[in-house]
């Protein structure tokens, strides 16, 4: 008597954990759902971290080696253009001027000499 009562109970468990599962992996597909409609297409967005919102990636790098391609100091250029570039999210087109079309981030960042930052 006492081994048919375990048998059914461990049956019962048995049912139990397989509609647990069930409704678990239900509720995954409904969150991957939900996370694909979150993500705006022709963008590359991220979460730098928890406080802070999403953003879009911009080569740094790339865009600041095209601007210093020119420049008498191009070591100094490129590590002055990064700063503002990670700092702003914009680098200027072109090799020299543009400064403006970043807005006032990239135009109002100034030295410990109160001599402009970006290039």
């Amino acid at each position: 008597m006492a081994l048919r009562n375990l048998f059914v109970l461990g049956l019962l468990l048995l049912v139990c954990l397989s509609n647990l599962m069930q409704v678990s992996s239900d509720h995954e597909i409904e969150m991957e759902e939900e996370d694909e409609e979150l993500l705006l297409p022709n963008e590359l967005l991220t979460v730098r971290d928890g406080n802070r919102k999403l953003m879009q990636d911009i080569d740094c790098g790339g865009l600041c080696s095209s601007r210093c391609s020119v420049h008498s100091r191009p070591n100094l250029c490129n590590r002055a253009c990064g700063t503002c570039c990670v700092r702003c999210k914009c680098v200027p087109p072109g090799t020299s001027g543009n400064r403006e079309l970043c807005g006032a981030c990239y135009t109002d960042m100034t030295t410990h000499g109160n001599k402009t930052k970006c290039p």
